[in-house]
């Protein structure tokens, strides 16, 4: 099993004196830093507007850490498609691909934050159709030796071939889910599938459940089984008080970044947002001892192992890290990417 570094670029805390610009600095730093100890790849998550995240344009960062780099992994966490256009998309990651040397895992989703939306004019309402047109229109320009046209509900273009192309062929696409028609969409167009644990617990029961029924869904459709990720919050905890400090750093995540951009309002959550109600409730009264390994990877060494056991045991590939949550402070995040990788990753790797 491999690990990389992960993060949404949460900075949306009541009373934060952290600039948008450190923050993004630290990120690269962050990236950088998970190069040089060992980590498989970084994962950078677009947001916009402060909604949730200051980081919103994971292309051009990660085209900053990829002429720094020779090695890690290079992948968005994830492209919000509904708000691109995919023939752009289709063309900024293939240049990536190419000026990276082949080093780019590229995955999309649409995304929950309606604030996201609106000041772009894309209907929020109707982005699961918009997503899964995108979706395929992206993949066809990737795969396609020679010009391409399209006629779609929202889509339309005439004998289109992009440049450059990417240098894998295919290049590694991920669905992000936390829903059956993203694992459907995964399934079908032959994606890898990228969830989290504690939706994964919620409507399915838990990682092992969502592998079965992705497994299953590509035999429905006569598709290859790609790779499974799955990501974690992880906060390292030795004694009392730093497992409360930690919790408390979660805690905070959950009620001051999480909620407010999470569709939970059922007279304003369109019906392919349904699920995440029932995600919003659980979170208004989550408290600190309720944290769990279906959410969070929190304690000493032995304990993070023998989670990530149970999850490499469940049949997923990867595990993308979230360590710098909750106003977590950059050298602490450093420390405990180091730590991971020096006592918990050569025992489940």
């Amino acid at each position: 099993m491999k690990f990389g570094y992960f993060t949404l670029s949460d900075n949306a805390y009541r009373d934060n004196t952290r600039p948008a610009n450190t923050f993004i600095a630290d990120i690269v730093d962050e990236a950088l830093h998970a190069e040089a100890i060992g980590m498989h790849s970084a994962w950078i998550g677009e947001h916009h507007f402060n909604s949730l995240g200051v980081l919103s344009c994971p292309d051009l960062v990660l085209s900053w850490i990829a002429s720094r780099t020779r090695r890690i992994r290079l992948a968005p966490a994830v492209t919000v498609l509904p708000l691109h256009h995919p023939i752009r998309v289709a063309e900024q990651w293939a240049t990536l691909d190419l000026l990276s040397g082949g080093r780019v895992d590229w995955a999309a989703g649409r995304g929950y934050d309606r604030r996201e939306y609106e000041p772009l004019g894309i209907d929020f309402d109707h982005n699961q159709s918009i997503f899964e047109e995108g979706m395929e229109v992206v993949r066809r320009l990737w795969q396609a030796d020679g010009p391409i046209s399209h006629v779609g509900r929202h889509y339309r273009f005439q004998d289109v071939s992009i440049t450059p192309k990417p240098v894998q062929r295919p290049l590694p696409s991920y669905v992000a889910s936390f829903s059956k028609p993203s694992i459907e969409l995964a399934a079908r167009l032959g994606c890898g599938l990228v969830v989290a644990p504690f939706a994964a617990a919620m409507s399915y029961g838990g990682l092992r459940q969502v592998a079965e029924l992705y497994h299953e869904t590509c035999a429905r459709y006569g598709t290859q089984p790609q790779r499974l990720m799955c990501s974690y919050f992880i906060h390292f905890a030795d004694d009392p008080t730093s497992e409360s400090e930690a919790r408390a750093r979660q805690i905070r995540y959950y009620k001051e970044c999480v909620i407010p951009a999470f569709p939970g309002d059922p007279a304003t959550t369109p019906p392919s947002y349904r699920y995440f109600i029932q995600m919003v409730e659980r979170l208004h009264s989550v408290r600190p001892e309720d944290l769990g390994e279906n959410s969070v990877l929190l304690g000493p060494p032995a304990h993070i192992q023998d989670v990530l056991g149970k999850v490499r045991e469940a049949g997923f590939d990867e595990v993308i890290l979230y360590f710098n949550v909750g106003l977590k402070p950059h050298a602490q995040v450093k420390d405990e990417m180091s730590r991971f990788m020096q006592e918990v990753a050569p025992v489940v790797g």
